[in-house]
């Protein structure tokens, strides 16, 4: 597992702590996280800067607490955009996300094998 994408000081640290339900964790983030990124798409595509704002804010804390250090970068970033209802801004960065949020769901559905029985 790539440390660049995923912190497995982190990931270690949620399997200590969630023990058995550790793989419902790993499927939940990725369930979650495709509807938030469904989201920065419609906040987009209707111009709401404030929508975009809390949609990566939210984003960003999952990201966080999940060990995926660049993807939780980018959502800041994506944040900020927001704040400053930059929007032109938005696109790229979303597609930045977009690509980021592909690796991280490889290496999550990697670390979720793991647990198959």
């Amino acid at each position: 597992m790539s440390d660049i994408h995923l912190d497995s000081a982190v990931l270690a640290a949620l399997q200590d702590v969630m023990e058995d339900e550790y793989p419902v964790l790993l499927d939940t983030y990725l369930a979650d996280s495709e509807e938030r990124l469904r989201l920065l798409h419609q906040t987009l595509r209707e111009a709401d800067a404030r929508g975009l704002r809390l949609a990566a804010h939210s984003f960003k804390g999952s990201c966080s607490n999940m060990g995926a250090p660049i993807l939780a970068g980018l959502c800041r970033q994506l944040e900020e955009v927001g704040r400053r209802e930059a929007l032109v801004e938005a696109a790229a960065l979303i597609e930045q996300i977009d690509r980021e949020f592909a690796i991280v769901r490889i290496l999550f559905k990697a670390e979720r094998q793991r647990y198959r029985r």
